[in-house]
């Protein structure tokens, strides 16, 4: 029987796979750490902790701090292990990178352009600058993970992020060839392409991460009757041409693209106000949200690769032994959530897809 004719094959009722990584992520500090930390734990086994905080986490000391607070947040008999990641500036010193990764502190650095987002103040304002930092990553082997966007005014925000790769990516890789880079929460179909046409060789040293809330939405959705700013965040949500790109690379099987949630939780008082912050909290239903995009492409075959695997083997790190069930049952998703903040109080988030049902529940 030809496989056109072939009988449909049975939606599988239940999927499991090896525990999850998540290889962006931002858990906040403070009040907020402490509501937020559980919904990543559940799903995910590691995860690459974004160092904007305020202050920005400089030092290895300042990394380990965070890390022990991490730690402390996490629910009893939690296995989740946070990867610590060092914010770069102008003016930080590359030998404390390099101090911090041989101690086992530091994973990886992180670039965001000055002001490209959320706590970005102390930023870099001059890729130029950072020759002797970039240097050290290409000999020690330390990645580096991008905000890719520029920051020009006179730049459309839904141009940013192709300009960025243009003007000051393509450049930085030629210069070094050798150095491990992950363009992240990547948002185009420039991107995508640029990404793959990085690919050769057994292990990649050009990779990115690929959101839920990039695969699942374009960016009519922030303006849907209104205006919805629990659909903002940076980079922004870009056209449905960009959208069906991104779904297409993350179905692939392309190891280049792993999984990144770049889930990033703001209290309602600073999504809900005259200057909203960018962000989406999506670390409740992240892995279920993955797993309705990759059944609609006809991949759910492909979703432990994505989720379980690439992102490891871009690391150096060995996949989780332990496996989770995602299991087809409808789970509704609260509008607002209030989350225990540990000191007695709560905090209020609406996570993403808030009011509707997905088709997958995560059961271990």
């Amino acid at each position: 029987m030809s496989a056109s004719s072939a009988a449909p094959q049975a939606a599988p009722r239940s999927l499991v796979m090896r525990r999850p990584d998540d290889w962006h992520v931002h858990l906040r500090d403070g009040p907020l750490l402490n509501a937020v930390v559980a919904a990543t734990a559940r799903a995910f086994g590691r995860a690459i902790v974004m160092p904007n905080l305020s202050p920005p986490i400089t030092t290895a000391a300042m990394a380990e701090a965070y890390r022990q607070r991490i730690l402390a947040a996490l629910p009893p008999g939690s296995r989740f292990q946070p990867l610590m990641t060092a914010y770069l500036t102008d003016t930080i010193d590359p030998a404390e990178l390099e101090r911090g990764h041989r101690a086992g502190i530091f994973t990886a650095v992180k670039l965001y352009p000055a002001n490209a987002t959320t706590n970005s103040a102390h930023g870099v304002t001059d890729i130029a600058k950072l020759t002797p930092v970039f240097d050290t990553l290409e000999r020690i082997g330390m990645p580096l993970l991008l905000h890719g966007e520029v920051t020009d005014a006179e730049i459309d925000i839904f141009d940013r992020e192709a300009v960025f790769i243009e003007r000051h990516l393509q450049p930085l890789l030629e210069r070094y060839p050798r150095m491990k880079v992950v363009l992240e929460h990547i948002t185009t179909s420039e991107a995508v392409a640029f990404v793959e046409s990085q690919a050769g060789g057994d292990s990649p040293r050009v990779c990115a991460t690929i959101t839920p809330h990039h695969l699942q939405l374009n960016r009519n959705a922030m303006f849907s009757g209104g205006l919805w700013p629990d659909f903002y965040c940076l980079p922004v949500i870009k056209r449905e041409r960009h959208r069906l790109a991104l779904r297409r690379a993350a179905v692939s099987g392309n190891p280049c693209f792993f999984l990144g949630t770049d889930s990033a939780p703001h209290r309602r008082s600073a999504k809900e106000a005259a200057c909203g912050c960018a962000g989406i909290f999506n670390a409740p239903h992240a892995l279920e949200s993955y797993a309705q995009v990759f059944e609609q492409e006809g991949a759910l075959h492909r979703l432990e690769a994505f989720a379980s695997l690439f992102g490891p083997g871009f690391y150096g790190l060995p996949p989780h032994e332990q496996t989770v069930e995602l299991r087809r049952e409808p789970v509704p998703v609260p509008r607002r959530l209030e989350l225990a903040d540990g000191n007695g109080g709560v905090e209020v988030l609406v996570p993403f897809h808030a009011g509707q049902t997905l088709p997958w529940r995560l059961v271990g």
